[in-house]
């Protein structure tokens, strides 16, 4: 009980100071997802509030039960692109439907511990991944920035001054809301010719209801609303998993990976019941709210509770924030999120680092779709990461004194390095020929096959061949899979 106690405080508000930061920073965030939410929600072909009402609850649920405190999660781009198709053709009870089911997955993901997967993706497509994200925050914001006033230049301007400025005066309030109110009072006070939020779509109303989606419960539903559910799924999980990665770089914490693929999947089925669409981890406002201070679910919670309560309360004021506010801090999310160093390293790093970042930047930048960014990096770094181990391999052919053929082999042997491994034995006649795989290592059938070819190519020859020194791994793939008689492997020592 006492350590159950110890850390639900620990995770969610270690002393007053950064109760304090978690709240500023969460209020920051929500005045941010407010545009963002409206966005996406358009993007998706749906209702301005099925965006909003999605990213209350995802962000409320997910500060409650995910796995990293202080992620931001709410609906966001990545999802609304893959369920335009869906509301287009079917409507949008079908979306609710489609992101419930897509909550369920993501749950099972959890219990089957995908978030493993990520161990696969290397440093290099993770900076490609923040860098093409980088990028589109700020591409997103040029819409903002063409066909204005020169007053929005100058109140974009304005608030970037605001928001690298003011931390030299104090850190006590997030410089990011320093600049919204004060560029909202100026536009406001002085009937500004700007944008607003208002301007983007309309604001709800009141509080959302809570209903199951209103679609048959049959095969039909299922065949239709599965594929979108798994593409939802994936692409949710990876950009979570991804963002979490991210918040733990540069928190210097740990975060629950499992337990956050089974937040996702219960905010998603939370959102869905309120009327919204899925969502998932979101690296911009995360940024935001890191770098405003937040690091507990107290900032998480405070985000979704706060923006609740401004489209209740306060939707008329809220409507009439300046959108150059906004774009501002964004722009600032999209310089703080760039891995500026990674510029530096392009001649210091490995040349097939590099590539494998710009590759994914490229095609995310490209497509607009952080997973087949971050599967074409991770395709190309298994393809480098093949090329290089296939490269650490070697066969020495030697007599010894008594008049024996010897082949020590060196390296790994696999699918990839099965050729050359074939190609380094003679086509010895008559011979007695040892074999000394001591330090090599099978490490799949391919490489089984290819000394089944070896030896079978030998005995044809009329050598006698011995094969001698399999590690324990390789002697219990040989021993199941190979075809060659097992004479061999009787004369051959397997240590212990």
């Amino acid at each position: 009980m006492i350590q159950t106690l110890y850390r639900f405080r620990s995770e969610w508000f270690s002393s007053a100071t950064e109760a304090r930061h978690d709240v500023l920073a969460g209020i920051v965030v929500a005045l941010a997802l407010i545009p963002e939410a409206i966005g996406f929600a358009i993007i998706s072909g749906v209702d301005p509030r099925v965006g909003l009402y999605a990213s209350v609850a995802i962000a409320v649920v997910i500060s409650l039960i995910g796995g990293r405190p202080g992620m931001i999660s709410a609906a966001t781009a990545a999802v609304a692109v893959v369920v335009t198709p869906l509301v287009r053709d079917h409507g949008v009870e079908y979306l609710f439907a489609a992101t419930i089911l897509m909550g369920l997955i993501q749950m099972i993901a959890g219990l089957l511990r995908l978030d493993l997967l990520m161990q696969f993706v290397s440093r290099s497509v993770i900076t490609g991944f923040v860098n093409a994200l980088a990028i589109l925050i700020f591409m997103a914001q040029l819409p903002q920035l063409i066909g204005v006033t020169w007053h929005t230049y100058a109140m974009i301007a304005g608030g970037l001054a605001i928001i690298y400025l003011f931390p030299r005066v104090t850190r006590a309030v997030p410089s990011p809301l320093v600049a919204i109110v004060v560029l909202a009072s100026l536009s406001i006070g002085l009937g500004l010719p700007v944008n607003t939020v208002g301007d983007m779509g309309k604001l709800p109303e009141g509080l959302p209801d809570l209903a199951l989606p209103n679609v048959p419960l049959t095969l039909e539903s299922l065949r239709i609303i599965a594929p979108y559910s798994l593409t939802m799924t994936a692409v949710g999980l990876l950009e979570s998993m991804l963002t979490a990665q991210i918040v733990d770089d540069m928190t210097h914490t740990d975060s629950d990976k499992q337990r956050e693929c089974l937040g996702q999947g219960g905010a998603n089925i939370a959102a869905a019941l309120v009327g919204g669409m899925g969502g998932c981890a979101m690296i911009g406002q995360s940024v935001i709210n890191v770098t405003s201070g937040g690091r507990k679910r107290l900032s998480t919670f405070t985000a979704g509770a706060v923006l609740l309560f401004l489209l209740v309360a306060l939707g008329p004021v809220v409507g009439r924030i300046p959108m150059p506010a906004l774009v501002a801090v964004m722009i600032m999310v999209s310089i703080g999120t760039f891995s500026w160093n990674s510029i530096s390293n392009l001649r210091r790093h490995p040349p097939t680092s590099t590539i494998v970042m710009l590759v994914t930047v490229a095609v995310v930048v490209t497509t607009h779709d952080l997973a087949q960014g971050v599967l074409a990096g991770v395709l190309l770094s298994g393809i480098f990461f093949t090329g290089k181990v296939r490269r650490m391999f070697a066969v020495e052919r030697a007599f010894d004194p008594g008049g024996e053929v010897r082949y020590r082999v060196r390296g790994e042997i696999f699918f990839a390095s099965v050729d050359r491994f074939v190609r380094a034995f003679e086509d010895e006649q008559g011979q007695t020929v040892t074999i000394d795989v001591s330090r090599a290592h099978f490490w799949d059938i391919s490489g089984v096959g290819a000394l089944d070819k070896i030896v079978a190519r030998l005995r044809r020859g009329g050598s006698a061949v011995e094969v001698i020194g399999y590690n324990e791994a390789s002697a219990d793939l040989i021993d199941r899979f190979a075809l060659h008689d097992k004479t061999g492997f009787e004369l051959g020592a397997v240590p212990h």
